[in-house]
């Protein structure tokens, strides 16, 4: 399970080095992609690949569906780390997470996100208020 949050750099040939616990729970590849809010979803090709498995039963009738299916597997690229431990990040999705020399790498459960580190600061501002006042359950049972 990828917990915890980290502060890596991106080179100039726009690579990264996840953190060595990531790097573990996300074996040998990975599947990076366009995330929500704009940052990118990072998952182990096991991962990634459960669900694949899960969008291929979505039905192609429903518009939301088809849209969320083209922006999500059209961006995704299958990486390997490199013999340093670093995966390169396409450009086309560096530019779409507005990625620059400071990142965020957040460990989400089953997958990590890499975001622009002033985009993770202005949403986790945005957010800490709404998190701490909930008044209602979210995930059902959880607490």
């Amino acid at each position: 399970m990828l917990l915890g949050t980290h502060t890596p750099k991106l080179d100039d040939k726009g690579r990264v080095i996840l953190p060595s616990k990531f790097r573990s729970d996300l074996g040998d590849g990975i599947v990076i992609t366009r995330g929500q809010e704009r940052c990118l979803y990072v998952f182990s090709s096991d991962e990634f690949e459960r669900i694949h498995e899960r969008i291929r039963e979505t039905p192609l009738s429903n518009k939301q569906a088809r849209d969320f299916l083209r922006m999500f597997l059209s961006g995704a690229s299958a990486e390997k780390p490199d013999s340093q431990n670093r995966i390169t990040i396409p450009s086309s999705l560096r530019t779409y997470a507005g990625l620059e020399k400071d990142l965020v790498v957040t460990g989400v459960g089953a997958h990590a996100e890499i975001w622009n580190a002033d985009s993770w600061n202005a949403y986790a501002e945005g957010n800490e208020s709404s998190y701490a006042e909930l008044e209602q359950e979210v995930i059902p049972g959880l607490f």
